[in-house]
């Protein structure tokens, strides 16, 4: 294969906590580099996920979806907060490796935007796309995680339904709030709107 030239692999990348298995798409040269990963019980082919990946590749970067040992394992729930997060800065400590020099965003949708917005100072990320944050558990609005939004130490842009019963973050919590009207937590409509508001960001941060 040409250097340069789309590609497409699978990788299976040792944590402390099990395997994780990783999708790469994109070049071998890009622009930046996209790691998303799923909500507690999903997987990295939701509809919202896929619409970030289509748009960083045509933008010239990278995407790595990663499936975390959790889900690899068959649990539902990821447990530990703490080991969650050690295992992820561990894919992306390997996946860096293999994309050198390029800036990093993180990404995910629900627990997945959590975990994003948790590790962005230690992963050294540019940004963060948090799709479906949830605020909170549905119907206990005190039990707010706005401060890991605001404890991201990047830039994050959040995108919400709102229709989701997890909450919608106020405007300060983050650097964009964008609610799609009519959406639940699934965020499965909205494919263009998801598209043009994340378009400017991964320019942004990918120069």
């Amino acid at each position: 294969m040409e250097p340069g030239q789309p590609r497409q692999r699978k990788l299976a990348i040792p944590t402390a906590a099990g395997e994780a298995q990783v999708a790469v798409d994109g070049r071998t040269n890009p622009r930046f580099l996209v790691v998303l990963t799923h909500g507690a019980a999903g997987g990295v082919d939701a509809p919202d996920l896929l619409v970030v990946r289509r748009k960083a590749l045509e933008l010239g970067g990278a995407v790595a979806r990663v499936m975390q040992p959790y889900r690899v394992a068959g649990g539902r729930a990821p447990g530990s907060a703490v080991k969650q997060d050690a295992a992820w800065l561990e894919v992306i400590a390997d996946l860096k490796k293999r994309f050198r020099k390029v800036p990093l965003v993180q990404g995910g949708r629900s627990n997945g935007a959590r975990v994003a917005c948790r590790t962005a100072i230690d992963a050294g990320a540019v940004g963060v796309i948090a799709l479906a944050f949830p605020l909170h558990p549905p119907g206990r609005p005190e039990l707010s995680r706005a401060g890991e939004l605001r404890g991201a130490g990047t830039e994050v842009v959040v995108i919400n339904g709102d229709r989701d019963p997890f909450g919608v973050s106020d405007a300060a919590d983050a650097t964009v709030v964008h609610v799609l009207a009519g959406q639940t937590h699934a965020l499965k409509g909205g494919a263009a709107e998801i598209s043009s508001v994340v378009e400017p960001w991964l320019i942004k941060w990918g120069s």
